[in-house]
């Protein structure tokens, strides 16, 4: 296979599922054979010190904070970095990321080089009130016109991306999101028979994530409330802007001594291991990579039907329990009733899929497609500072 050089652009170190999974897939090209640079916005983040080592390039830092307009900052500035690296391909993350690489389109025109671009999300938003779904949508028609191909995690979500899109099918490839790494995996699994050799007492509920509006949290702990048996217990592992007003919520309903607020976590594998269940209650979603972290660990999964994925990812019900999304009643007679019975090791299997080092060469393959057959590029010069 052909050596390539492929960019990916990030914002932080910040532990976002999009960001560690792209981090994931650049190691694995990079140990591949591949040329990989990483353009990241800022040098900071709570995930910077597990980061894998890559050739990073970091923007240049104004006397300033760019968090709050990090994506016109990344605009500023990518532009001529593409042009003096020339890269093969350009990896668009995810759905945040996406303003980026069509803008970029735009401003390099011929010049650009061929953007894969990775769909992270759900694309139909029922969240959304018609008319701003209705122009979410003419938005993405308009990726889908610009970006060269669309990566889609599941065929669910491949045959949504070009009903919204309106793009043929041979535009959107369907490749696995890269969330486990192969000590990850067994050190889930590892995880897993600790929880099922140790249960005794109440039922010990997860829940994982971002503390957001997407993730609705609140009606989770509400759920809880109604659902739950005197002795389970919820710990929720993630921080955001929703902490204080969720911590509130827990003291209103008289749930201290049941429900956590874990806060940030590098890696979930030590609360999986003290769990019987996760619980998901997003609005939204794409593939959620909790739901695969469970199940690598052969944990049951009560989940929102909050994308086009979720029947399948639990595997139309053989690994867990699909209740409609931003239904808190649904969601409280599911905690009520007693926990789906699983094949463990058929649920391993089943997240096996996503093992990161399967994906990447999955990917390689495809920029191989995308990216026409040209000679050697001269050497570049480094572009920007590099910290």
């Amino acid at each position: 296979m052909t050596k390539r050089h492929i960019l990916c652009y990030l914002h932080s170190f910040e532990p976002g599922g999009v960001e560690r999974t792209a981090l994931n897939l650049c190691a694995d090209w990079r140990a591949r054979g591949a040329e990989v640079t990483v353009v990241m916005g800022r040098a900071s983040g709570r995930a910077r010190a597990c980061a894998p080592d890559l050739d990073y390039v970091f923007l240049p830092r104004p006397g300033f904070s760019t968090a709050r307009f990090e994506t016109l900052w990344m605009l500023l500035w990518l532009p001529l970095l593409v042009l003096r690296r020339r890269p093969d391909v350009i990896f668009c993350a995810g759905n945040s990321y996406s303003i980026v690489a069509v803008l970029l389109r735009l401003v390099l025109g011929a010049a650009c080089p061929p953007i894969v671009a990775k769909i992270s999300n759900d694309l139909a938003r029922p969240d959304m009130i018609w008319p701003v779904r209705r122009l979410y949508h003419l938005w993405c028609r308009i990726q889908g016109r610009l970006l060269t191909r669309l990566v889609a995690l599941s065929p669910e979500m491949a045959a949504e991306v070009a009903r919204v899109m309106r793009l043929s099918p041979d535009r959107v490839d369907i490749l696995p999101d890269a969330v486990l790494l192969g000590e990850y995996r067994r050190a889930l699994a590892r995880a897993g028979a600790t929880a099922r050799a140790g249960r005794t007492g109440g039922r010990r509920f997860l829940a994982i994530g971002r503390l957001a509006r997407q993730k609705n949290f609140a009606a989770l702990i509400a759920a809880f409330a109604q659902g739950a048996r005197a002795e389970d217990c919820l710990t929720i592992v993630g921080d955001g802007p929703e902490r204080a007003r969720l911590a509130r919520q827990i003291q209103r309903l008289g749930l201290e001594q049941r429900v956590r607020l874990a806060g940030h976590a590098r890696r979930v594998t030590g609360w999986i291991g003290q769990a019987d269940a996760l619980l998901l209650s997003s609005r939204y979603e794409g593939l959620p990579a909790v739901v695969i972290e469970a199940l690598a660990a052969g944990l049951p999964v009560i989940a929102s039907d909050c994308c086009a994925s979720m029947a399948s990812m639990i595997g139309h019900g053989r690994f867990g329990r699909l209740v409609p999304a931003d239904c808190e009643a649904s969601l409280a007679a599911a905690i009520a009733a007693p926990l789906p019975p699983i094949d463990s090791a058929a649920a391993a299997r089943h997240a096996g899929a996503h093992c990161s080092r399967a994906v990447a060469d999955q990917y390689l393959a495809l920029f191989s497609h995308v990216v026409p057959a040209r000679a050697p590029a001269a050497a570049h010069p480094r572009p920007l500072a590099e910290a």
